[in-house]
């Protein structure tokens, strides 16, 4: 696999108590969903190894605490403390209508209501508190919030979103 072929999923915090667990920040909507996952994959010297896991335990809203399968000690642990997680982007369930993976729209046209044709998402600037369209319009740069009444359709055959940018906001660039 390439490195392309995997999506973040969160980043290895810290040790937690004397058995080699870790405490991990899950970068998801919905962490519960990922309390069965069997492996994680870590970069290690460059390369990205599956770590086998055998329990996760949800501790609040995004952090857990995981034991992987090889680690038995907080010395093996601190070894991975600082490192980020991935999972293939092949385990994503694959989603429709409005809904979509930050990545997946990546190079989408985005074709306004008003303005018609407005550039190239080139990517999403995954705020705190707001995501951003980032949409290059030849050497311009337009800023648009992702957010459901934004985006009216996404043709994923075609690579084109649809959206209708608040009043005003697309002429603050242009």
């Amino acid at each position: 696999m390439q490195r392309d072929d995997f999506y973040y999923l969160g980043k290895i915090l810290k040790t937690v108590g004397n058995k080699g667990q870790l405490m991990v920040h899950l970068d998801v909507d919905e962490p519960g969903n990922y309390q069965k996952l069997e492996s994680v994959y870590l970069d290690v010297y460059g390369e990205r190894i599956p770590f086998f896991i055998t329990n996760i335990e949800l501790k609040s809203r995004n952090l857990a605490i995981v034991s992987f399968a090889d680690v038995h000690s907080p010395a093996e642990a601190e070894d991975y403390t600082g490192r980020e997680m991935y999972l293939p982007l092949s385990d994503l369930p694959i989603l429709s209508g409005k809904q979509f993976y930050f990545h997946e729209v990546e190079g989408f046209t985005v074709i306004d209501t008003h303005y018609g044709k407005i550039g190239t998402l080139e990517s999403i600037l995954d705020l705190n508190h707001q995501a951003l369209f980032q949409i290059r319009f030849g050497e311009k740069e337009i800023l648009i919030p992702v957010a459901d009444q934004v985006i009216k359709e996404i043709d994923r055959g075609k690579k084109i979103l649809s959206i209708e940018a608040p009043e005003g906001l697309i002429d603050i660039y242009l």
